[in-house]
């Protein structure tokens, strides 16, 4: 009897041919199936490329002009600075400034003319202006802002501050009251800006700052001394008279009521006096400020 030898114990029967139960079977079916993950992971994978690929193609949508142009206008802007205190400060007050011309008795009878300048400072329309620019007038003509013109008549008057109030006998149809603000935060050093009608010219203005406080001055006319003026290196020549001194925000701080110059001649060369504003407008009978 021939007696076959066993099998080589390393030799494992086919998977095929394997049962089920058959341990060494168990130990080769995973490496078979996990070859198919990575497959799959690879189609996923090849999806998302293909579906990126597509949506980098799309093309971009076409600029228009408009479009252009918005861009530079956006870039143009956040790089162009705001504007100066000093235009703000004129927007603020231009609407309020009247330009006050006077007739008054003159040598040999006849008539003089005189020019000067007034704020607007209640809803009312009442102007507040120095009190010389209007004291010895016989007929006082106002000229607003937006061009329209009326006569005037002094209601109030304060000769130890030289200040007036003038009641226009025709409003305009726009009338902006200023905006007034408080002296007493003045320093010296502080923004100052005056706007008025220097010889005739409307709206003028200039700016400087303040050069001195509590000041005092004889009016070589009245003889009268006025004190706590506020001192201003901003140009003050005839025609700025009775016009406002502003602050920085554009508020009335003061009355501008003289420029001093030892030459007599009404030249400006660098002192101009301003009555604060509270003491103007209280002392011309409006409500004090």
């Amino acid at each position: 009897m021939t007696v076959l030898p066993d099998p080589p114990p390393d030799i494992a029967p086919p998977m095929d041919d394997a049962p089920v139960s058959d341990p060494r079977a168990r130990t080769h079916r995973p490496a078979w199936t996990g070859r198919l993950v990575p497959f799959g992971a690879g189609l996923l994978v090849m999806l998302v490329v293909v579906l990126v690929a597509g949506a980098v193609r799309q093309p971009a949508p076409a600029l228009t002009n408009r479009d252009v142009q918005v861009a530079i206008a956006s870039a143009l802007a956040s790089q162009t600075p705001g504007p100066p205190a000093s235009q703000l400060v004129y927007q603020a007050i231009r609407p309020s400034i009247v330009l006050i011309e006077t007739t008054s008795p003159g040598a040999a009878g006849k008539p003089a003319s005189g020019e000067g300048t007034g704020v607007v400072v209640t809803a009312q329309g009442e102007i507040l202006t120095a009190l010389h620019v209007v004291a010895n007038a016989t007929a006082v003509n106002l000229t607003f802002a937006d061009g329209s013109r009326s006569t005037g008549t002094v209601t109030g008057r304060d000769d130890a501050r030289d200040v007036a109030v003038v009641t226009p006998d025709a409003l305009p149809a726009v009338l902006v009251p200023a905006t007034l603000g408080n002296p007493g935060a003045m320093q010296i050093g502080s923004d100052a800006y005056i706007v008025g009608n220097p010889f005739g010219l409307y709206g003028s203005l200039s700016a400087g700052v303040v050069s001195g406080l509590e000041r005092s001055f004889r009016d070589p006319v009245t003889d009268t001394v006025h004190d706590g003026l506020i001192q201003v290196d901003a140009a003050v020549t005839p025609g700025n008279s009775g016009g406002p001194l502003l602050d920085s925000g554009g508020r009335v701080v003061g009355i501008v009521t003289a420029l001093i110059n030892p030459t007599k001649q009404d030249v400006f060369i660098g002192i101009g006096l301003a009555v604060p504003i509270d003491a103007a407008g209280g002392g011309a009978g409006l409500p004090p400020y």
